[in-house]
């Protein structure tokens, strides 16, 4: 997948710019606070319906405006596509997909395909389940429809359930809270069963781009929780599961079991990254996570998708920046950064895109 161009309305600090990208390496560059990192958080919001960086769309529309409107056009193995999205001060976000206004936001995901690193991706790595929860619901949804509408769903049922369990009358409880443990398992399935799947898939290319990345360090990638491996295996684990810790989810008010309590082990030379690794390790392993997604595209859909690597190079070796590069060498990748040391970005090839104040110079 190739994003051939990003136009930018009174979105963040830009009136109106039109970004050209190449088929290879791309290097936004200027210096902090130009508009870089909003660049690259426009095409995620494009391939994801979401910002990694703000909770209401409306934040994202230029001071003083009433409006912002961003639009990419991409090709893929499955033809053009142009994905717009239009954000109001008193109105919803609208989304288009070649022009034509979609109703859903799961009607968005895989049209554009992107893997987004930028520094707060260290939370995959440093901090709670939920980041790591995260990481495999973004890369997921955009691969599979199936497993969005999933992830939809249950947050939905478990919501109902929790407000359940919270409930006074115990009789109520008891009497319905079957009708909504069958809507949770069925939908909970779905989703560990893509996420073994992922998990699978994850740990041997994340080991290997790890060993590549630094010199021979073994990164491994497991999940905590072990559910089984066929759809019956886990139905029959949560149905009994749910019905043994209910009298403790009644006395917590939530539910105690099931994927939103999922977690990912992650080790480095077999000790827990987040206790003896250091932040360079810990940010290697979190490129190489999220290196290995692009492998996981590339073998659904027969192509990689766009990788965007805001500020990921800040905190590397020149060694191991050198080897982010070459692994990445044949897939359209769009860098930020401050400035183009020939230390690190000699004998790559590479279009360079200056910013400057909101402003493409």
């Amino acid at each position: 997948m190739k994003v051939k161009n990003l136009h930018l309305k009174n979105y963040r600090n830009y009136i109106d710019e039109t970004f050209t990208y190449g088929d290879g390496l791309n290097i936004v560059c200027g210096k902090n606070a130009q508009g870089k990192t909003n660049s690259a958080e426009a095409i995620f919001m494009l391939c994801t319906g979401y910002s990694p960086r703000v909770k209401k769309d409306k934040q994202v529309i230029r001071y003083g405006e009433e409006s912002a409107q961003i639009v990419a056009e991409a090709e893929s193995n499955y033809g053009l596509v142009k994905v717009e999205m239009r954000f109001y001060q008193s109105a919803r976000k609208k989304i288009l997909i070649n022009e034509v206004p979609i109703a859903k936001i799961g009607e968005l995901m895989g049209n554009i395909n992107s893997v987004f690193f930028n520094p707060n991706e260290l939370k995959l790595i440093q901090e709670s389940p939920e980041d790591r929860r995260r990481f495999m619901d973004v890369s997921l949804s955009q691969m599979n429809k199936r497993y969005f509408y999933a992830l939809k769903t249950y947050n939905e049922v478990l919501s109902h359930r929790n407000s359940l369990l919270k409930s006074e009358d115990r009789n109520l409880i008891i009497d319905t809270i079957r009708l909504w443990d069958e809507q949770l398992i069925e939908s909970a399935i779905t989703i560990i069963t893509e996420r073994n799947n992922f998990i699978s898939k994850l740990a041997p290319y994340a080991k290997a781009s790890h060993a590549e990345l630094s010199d021979g360090e073994i990164l491994t990638v497991e999940p905590i929780k072990e559910y089984g491996t066929t759809r019956d295996e886990i139905r029959e684990f949560l149905k009994r599961s749910l019905i043994e810790r209910l009298e403790r989810d009644i006395i917590l008010g939530y539910t105690t079991i099931g994927p939103h309590r999922d977690d990912l082990k992650i080790t480095l030379n077999g000790e827990d990254i987040k206790v003896y690794a250091s932040q360079g390790q810990q940010r290697t392993a979190a490129l190489s996570l999220k290196l290995s997604e692009l492998e996981i595209f590339k073998d659904r859909f027969s192509e990689y998708p766009l990788l965007i690597l805001d500020d990921a190079l800040s905190e590397l070796d020149i060694t191991r920046q050198r080897r982010l590069l070459k692994k990445v060498e044949g897939i359209q990748t769009i860098v930020t950064c401050t400035n183009t040391p020939s230390e690190v970005f000699g004998g790559f090839d590479y279009k360079k895109i200056l910013v400057e104040g909101g402003k493409i110079i």
